[in-house]
């Protein structure tokens, strides 16, 4: 009877109902979260500003080499006396948001965890994790993969053809790409919080897998910068993994099994 007594507060504390916030508080919370995540994104901007020309070379590289391939010259060209000084400004932007991309997930955690069970906070180290993890994969897919090949089928494509390659539109291609990959990696975080909220779940993404992989397709073909179908199946691939692998997620995250997992502790 003692150990009984001891234990049932533990057992209460874990049945202890969520906080429930009003809508106003809900759009002050994330009104908060996302000054913080701003802040966050300008000091990683200012950080990574004093080494813009080592980033610079670094964002060069893919176009380089197709160049030097095709005995082109090696050099990007541009039309108005800005573009290298806004150049640095976005490629310092961009590692700046990688750079911070943990503070930032982490405040997109903290948005959501008072709508989860006193257990299931526990899980903010492999929300971190997978979310910080996936976010820099895919920018590294994006970056090593996806990117020279579409470059490779470009210039390829044109080599009839004397290219005067401008910075703004490379790095605008560039931007698209390496963020574009870095946010569709997040499916599996996105399918969280859908699941979570109870307006998707894993039994109907199951179902309907045949038209989720043809919607895949379709957005691969309207993101790929060529219109080959090899480069679209390289955007696609990844896509349609993720999304197996997100019903997993959803089903580990759907209200039904959350319930059923909080009375299996009380």
């Amino acid at each position: 009877m003692p150990e009984a007594a001891a234990s049932s507060p533990a057992k209460e504390s874990d049945r202890e109902p969520m906080p429930t916030m009003g809508f106003l508080d809900h759009l002050e919370e994330l009104r908060r979260r996302i000054v913080y995540s701003i802040v966050a994104v300008v000091v990683g901007f200012f950080a990574c500003w004093f080494s813009a020309p080592r980033l610079v070379g670094l964002m060069q590289k893919p176009i380089i080499e197709v160049l030097h391939k095709y005995g082109l010259p090696e050099k990007l060209v541009y039309l108005n006396p800005v573009d290298p000084f806004n150049l640095y400004l976005k490629v310092a932007g961009v590692a700046g948001l990688f750079f911070t991309s943990p503070f930032v997930l982490y405040q997109v955690w903290l948005f959501i965890a008072p709508g989860l069970y006193r257990h299931e906070k526990r899980y903010v180290l492999p929300f971190m994790l997978s979310s910080v993890t996936l976010f820099l994969a895919g920018g590294f897919f994006g970056y090593k993969v996806v990117y020279p090949q579409a470059l490779a089928f470009l210039i390829d494509f044109g080599k009839q053809f004397q290219p005067m390659i401008t910075i703004e539109e490379y790095t605008s291609l560039f931007v698209t790409i390496i963020l574009g990959m870095g946010l569709i990696f997040e499916m599996p975080i996105l399918v969280f919080f859908l699941a979570l909220m109870g307006i998707v779940s894993p039994g109907w993404m199951w179902h309907n897998i045949r038209y989720s992989i043809l919607g895949i397709f379709i957005v691969a073909a309207i993101l790929t910068p060529t219109p080959d179908v090899v480069n679209m199946c390289i955007f696609a691939a990844p896509m349609v993994a993720l999304y197996v692998f997100s019903i997993g997620v959803a089903w580990v995250v759907h209200p039904a099994q959350r319930k059923k997992r909080a009375e299996k502790t009380s």
